[in-house]
């Protein structure tokens, strides 16, 4: 069962590169508003280390 305030790193991506935003728990996470390219390291994973990410939706889903 997933932490429903996991950390997470936010981020926004473009083809070339992932720029980190912050770190921040999932509710946090999901009151953003969606941006295009926006996306959020898997809570099930480690924040800040981790190359696996979701967007949004993704992410809602996860903590639910």
């Amino acid at each position: 069962m997933r932490k429903k305030k996991a950390i997470v790193e936010a981020a926004l991506e473009s083809e070339y590169e992932r720029q980190p935003l912050g770190i921040m728990n999932t509710e946090q996470a999901l009151e953003l508003e969606d941006a295009e390219g926006l996306v959020f390291s898997h809570p099930d994973k480690e924040a800040g280390v981790t190359d696996h990410f979701v967007d949004q939706e993704q992410l809602r889903r996860l903590v639910q």
